[in-house]
């Protein structure tokens, strides 16, 4: 057990330990200055120094490996922060910043019967006997990283203060409403004024934050006495803070004048973008979208990835095949190809990332979206205005007169859209655009539907691709399994695929917040229209008598696309079948 934490402490142990040579610890126990020693705690002293284990040189004593070597001399549980899954306002509500900042303590849970409080420093517990007696609970004691806990601090009772000062005399208030019209009511006339200075550092905290966690959307939504405030990382959503009526109303609002919105206007949807900076600098754009509800307006902020636009084929998941397939079809001079898939299933992304390949300064890329995800300088966008008449077809029919040598139609929705889209085909320009069907070959049988004739179809054509995004396993953390032949027979059935010997399953770690997941990726069924495909595009067009033949040329369903990723060790068999069951018709 330590009983001493200063510098000289600390080095010792290490010493004793083996850790740590002693000439070197006589040395850095000399050199550091007072204010070094006053402003950082000792392991961060130590880890600055990039020193090596002197048991073992192939590690590094880094701030977490002495945490955990702390923990361990101390006896006290080993903590990591997730700030999702902390309640900042009760945490932050048992003592002041100035007591926590003094003895550089934090509450992380709060719950009945039990509070646990991370420390920097096991060998000062002066604290514990005092707020034992104010806070009437039993007091759990654990050890977390001193710098992640300073950061930690200040954010918190920051992001809490902010809150308080915002809520500032209409507490009362808000805790007198009864009733959904009161609530309506205190809504409009924006009771908390959305330039207040602790307004402004919430939404600032909030797009921060945001980044940090990877989050794709930012969801703040009215309720009756709190608004709750989620993230999605992943594809999953994340409860993330809960905030006073009447804050929440006046962050809207805040949001709303960053995109330019009609603040008075609260009746009807409204869509606008935000463009600030990332923590580390980096521009990032957000399209805002709000929606009347039942307890005020909800928005939705969509948060676009930056770097969305430098990756290649196989940063989105494709494989080095169905790379080369996709490339042959991109580089054709005219014609269509489509992209297929739900929403959320990241048909834009792939679009973004083919048509940033295409658009060197030989060639004019033109696009017409509703709205425009990404503002690209080397793309000539064009929004929809629907209460102008501008829609797809007219947008069509005026990129047309542009001279463009590539065309993406954000989406066909119509009749009309979709003989421009094959006009523009015929005449001589490529054109990219995304449909809603489950698979490639129903991509055709959907054009039909609409209205275009089989000839033409079969004329302007090229290919069809679906997607799906599947969370992939975190490297940090994903344990090899073994198989087990009745999951695998579930996902690969009808088809036939060579099971591996092992597969990975998702444990949990610090790097993934113990989802096991980090980040997504897609798979794909790469569907290019061969001779034998477009003479069966006839007037009594059979889906699936089609379906098999593209099959019979090669073309892999989505099932196997996933399979294939599990097999790689990249995702799961419970991601695939989420977004691609397999099939019982081929």
């Amino acid at each position: 057990m330590i009983r001493n934490c200063s510098l000289e402490g600390i080095l010792d142990e290490l010493v004793r330990d083996g850790l740590v040579e002693e000439e070197r610890a006589r040395m850095v126990s000399s050199l550091i200055s007072r204010k070094d020693r006053d402003s950082l705690h000792p392991l961060e002293i130590v880890a600055s120094r990039n020193w090596r284990d002197v048991g073992n040189p192939d590690r590094l004593l880094s701030l977490d490996l002495l945490t955990d070597w702390l923990a361990e001399k101390s006896g006290l549980p080993r903590f990591h922060f997730d700030p999702l899954k902390m309640d900042v306002s009760a945490c932050t509500g048992l003592m002041s910043y100035a007591y926590a900042s003094r003895f550089s303590i934090l509450p992380v849970e709060v719950e009945p019967g039990q509070v646990t409080i991370a420390v920097a420093d096991p060998c000062n517990m002066e604290w514990q006997e005092e707020i034992a007696r104010i806070v009437s609970q039993p007091i759990r004691c654990v050890l977390a990283n001193p710098q992640q806990l300073k950061n930690y601090l200040l954010e918190f009772y920051s992001i809490s203060k902010a809150m308080d000062k915002a809520g500032g005399q209409q507490g009362e208030q808000v805790g007198n409403i009864q009733n959904l019209e009161q609530l309506i009511e205190l809504g409009r006339t924006g009771s908390v004024e959305a330039d207040d200075q602790h307004i402004v550092s919430i939404v600032d905290w909030l797009l921060q934050y945001a980044f940090t966690e990877r989050a794709s959307d930012i969801h703040i939504e009215p309720r009756r006495e709190q608004g709750h405030v989620r993230f999605r990382i992943d594809g999953v959503m994340h409860q993330v803070y809960e905030i006073p009526a009447n804050i929440t109303a006046a962050v809207i609002s805040r949001i709303k004048i960053m995109g330019r919105l009609d603040v008075a206007e609260k009746r009807k949807p409204q869509d606008g973008r935000i463009k600030t900076r990332s923590p580390d600098g980096k521009e990032i754009e957000m399209r805002l979208s709000s929606m009347p509800t039942a307890f005020g307006e909800k928005l939705v902020l969509r948060i676009f990835d930056p770097e969305v636009l430098v990756r290649d084929f196989a940063d989105l998941g494709f494989e080095k095949k169905e790379s080369e397939t996709w490339e042959g079809m991109i580089r054709q001079p005219h014609g269509i190809i489509l992209v297929t898939g739900p929403t959320g299933s990241g048909k834009t992304t792939t679009l973004y990332t083919s048509l940033k390949q295409l658009a060197t300064p030989e060639v004019n890329v033109c696009t017409i979206e509703d709205p425009i995800e990404l503002v690209e300088p080397s793309f000539n966008q064009m929004q929809v205005h629907q209460k102008i008449g501008l829609d797809f077809a007219r947008g069509v029919r005026t990129l047309l007169r542009q001279d463009p040598d590539i065309i993406m139609i954000g989406e066909i929705r119509d009749r009309e859209t979709a003989e421009m889209a094959v006009q523009a085909a015929l005449t001589g320009h490529l054109v990219l655009s995304t449909l809603h069907t489950n698979d490639a070959p129903s991509a055709v049988a959907r054009l039909s539907e609409i209205g275009v004739p089989p000839y033409l179809i079969s004329a302007t054509l090229l290919g069809v691709v679906a997607q799906r995004l599947v969370r992939t396993l975190c490297p940090h953390c994903k344990q090899a399994v073994d198989l087990d032949p009745m999951e695998w027979e579930a996902m690969i059935r009808p088809w036939n695929a060579p099971p591996p010997r092992r597969i990975y399953q998702a444990e949990g770690c610090l790097e993934c917040r113990n989802t096991g997941y980090l980040g997504r990726k897609g798979i794909y069924e790469m569907m290019p229209l061969s001779d034998d495909l477009k003479k069966r595009i006839q007037a009594d067009f059979d889906l699936l008598g089609f379906r098999r033949q593209a099959l019979k040329e090669g073309m892999r369903p989505l099932n196997l696309a996933g399979a294939q990723k599990v097999a790689r060790g990249l995702t799961t068999i419970q991601e695939v079948l989420k977004v691609a069951p397999p099939r019982y018709d081929g």
